[in-house]
């Protein structure tokens, strides 16, 4: 995701504080996201699978897209219905992206969806300093919140053009609901009386917490501080019953025991503050440490998943769509739920909490009376007790199978290619791919995600690699032969790769990306009652969508490190935040698959990186 925030610009045009002056000046600015053209789609899709497939099957694979896409046939009867839907929907394809790769999804959230980010560890031990940074945070958040409300937040933009800022208000008293079949969002915070409480949880105990006064105005610092002190007093035991652990179960069950959970009047009650809460705040015990080596990939593992029912994952709740963790060693991060958030909004807020930070106290408390925190109580009986066990032993045995491993490559950063007027976000792409081809000896489907919000209401697309450039490329770098052995050849090769993989991130941010338009044709056959069509059917369909390797660039103002896990078993996923003279990675894998190893892809993309330097910068 490739994305800066350099002006400001006017609010949110729908809340009604801000004037309908402002209005369609926002709206205006950011267009609604086209229907690509159906042939420049489906040859794309072609050219993306010459890479991954034998001649033989590409030839089968031609011929069935040349017949969905010939004149008057299926491919051009979905396109229409795709254009009109466009015309008569805010976007034609970002609810229908939000069900199919979010809400449709029976995955436990924890690992396989809610990304986490890790932040740089604060300069405090101990559980006084981490409720004095926990009462900051809080107000940081409820500042940010009030920018948003009023309309003083800037307007997002990329290379100059505005960005859809839709997503924003979202992100508060917002939660996912789990059901049989499918999950759904539920927002609270458009109703006349909007939420004015927070969740705090700590030692698997929930509580509602009041951050505005009587007169509307938020808590002080100080005030939320001797709250939080109140908490703690309230919570000391650990013996409680982990309900959050509830939430990470693999949706179908947990939808089953929701039903059960909610039959119970005090149960729904205590639900229902938890979803309605503006945010969640997780008050975590230490992190354990190894050593200082794997620290960081211990901590980025305890924001992702809590580190265990014996550790921190009861003081989750995994369906919230912000949930703020701050541990007493000075460890800190967030975790969030997709469906409603994703990066670039979350870095932007990550930016404004840590401004505040840096500054002091604004307010001094005003001498009235607080009400107490109010604990939530559950009724557990048998059925519930079993689902938590149940519940428990699953986290635990998903947890024990994902391997993290998080660094900071200190060689160089995004200048060095800025340098040689090359793409840093797909120097990096390429490196990740020849990187791979070294530890499997073969290429990979992989996706890039990237933001679609120069669009209104748009989401997310995927970028597919390798690009025939690309494979060029690898086979090339470390071919012994005395004609590829000149740098020359292998330099220009290399910024064919480079250079091919930033033509396509162009196309994708002008809205013509693969993935969405083609699950666009599946669901608009499906939408009219046809069925699927062939193309979909096809082996190299499923073959091009075993997504491998799973990427994000998340850029931030700060050493933060984004974290979640594969899409798929034999997979990786890979997270990275250039900065200028370095780049921070998180690497996950899964134990159960012995092909794959997240500290053998993480030491050997070090060693690609290093060697791509040397080819761009040689030392001799």
């Amino acid at each position: 995701m490739i994305l800066r925030k350099i002006h400001a610009g006017s609010g949110r045009a729908w809340l009604s504080r801000v004037s309908s002056r402002q209005e369609p000046c926002f709206f205006s600015s950011v267009p609604n996201q086209p229907v690509p053209p159906l042939a420049q789609t489906l040859q794309a899709y072609l050219k993306a699978l010459e890479p991954l497939l034998p001649p033989e099957e590409i030839n089968h694979t031609r011929r069935m897209v040349q017949e969905f896409g010939m004149p008057g046939g299926l491919g051009a009867k979905l396109q229409m219905g795709l254009e009109r839907r466009a015309r008569s929907t805010k976007n034609w394809i970002a609810p229908w992206w939000v069900q199919w790769a979010y809400l449709d999804s029976r995955q436990p959230l924890p690992v396989h969806s809610n990304p986490a980010i890790s932040l740089p560890r604060r300069d405090y031990n101990g559980w006084r300093s981490q409720l004095l940074f926990a009462s900051k945070l809080i107000a940081a958040v409820l500042d940010f919140k009030a920018k948003i409300n009023t309309g003083q937040l800037p307007v997002d933009d990329l290379r100059g053009k505005p960005l859809c800022m839709e997503l924003y208000p979202l992100l508060f008293s917002s939660c996912r609901i789990p059901g049989p079949k499918h999950d759904y969002v539920a927002h609270y915070g458009r109703s006349r009386r909007s939420p004015t409480h927070i969740t705090v949880v700590r030692n698997y105990q929930f509580f509602q917490l009041e951050v505005y006064n009587s007169d509307g105005s938020r808590m002080t610092e100080s005030q939320i501080h001797s709250q939080l002190l109140r908490i703690r007093s309230q919570s000391w035991k650990t013996d409680k019953e982990p309900m959050g652990i509830l939430t990470s179960e693999h949706r179908h069950t947990w939808g089953q025991a929701y039903n059960r959970l909610l039959k119970d009047k005090l149960n729904k009650e205590s639900v229902r503050l938890i979803e309605t809460g503006l945010f969640s705040l997780c008050l975590d015990s230490p992190v354990m440490r190894i050593s200082d080596e794997k620290y960081a990939s211990r901590k980025a593992a305890q924001i992702l998943h809590g580190g265990g029912t014996f550790s921190n994952s009861g003081n989750r709740w995994f369906d919230k769509t912000l949930q703020f963790v701050v541990g007493e060693d000075g460890s800190w991060g967030l975790l969030y739920e997709q469906a409603t958030a994703e990066g670039p909004p979350i870095a932007t807020l990550l930016d404004h909490i840590l401004d505040y930070c840096e500054k002091p106290d604004p307010k001094r408390a005003p001498l009235v009376p607080l009400p107490m925190p109010k604990k939530l109580y559950f009724h557990i009986d048998r059925e519930i007790k079993w689902d938590i066990e149940h519940a428990k032993q699953n986290l635990d045995i998903l947890i024990n199978d994902l391997d993290v491993n998080v660094f900071n490559f200190k060689r160089f950063g995004k200048e060095l290619p800025k340098q040689h007027k090359l793409s840093p976000h797909s120097f990096i792409q390429v490196a990740l791919q020849l990187a791979y081809y070294r530890v499997h000896n073969e290429a990979c489907a992989a996706c890039d995600i990237i933001s679609q919000r120069m669009f209104r209401g748009g989401r997310t697309e995927y970028i597919r690699s390798p690009t025939n450039q690309t494979l060029k490329f690898i086979l090339a770098f470390d071919d012994p032969s005395v004609s590829v052995r000149n740098r020359e050849a292998k330099l220009q090769l290399f910024r064919e790769a480079v250079d091919t993989y930033a033509a396509l991130t162009k196309q994708a941010l002008k809205g013509h990306g693969i993935d969405s338009h083609l699950l666009g044709l599946k669901l608009q056959a499906i939408e009219e009652g046809l069925s699927v069509p062939k193309i979909f059917m096809d082996t190299a369909y499923g073959l091009a969508t075993h997504w491998k390797l799973r990427t994000g660039q998340v850029p931030a103002n700060t050493d933060s490190v984004m974290c979640f896990g594969p899409l798929v078993p034999d997979g990786y996923a890979v997270c990275y935040n250039p900065q200028a003279d370095h780049v921070h990675f998180s690497i996950t894998a899964f134990n159960c698959c012995e092909e794959t190893h997240a500290e053998t892809l993480a030491v050997t993309l070090k060693d690609t990186l290093c060697q791509l330097q040397e080819l761009l910068q040689p030392t001799v």
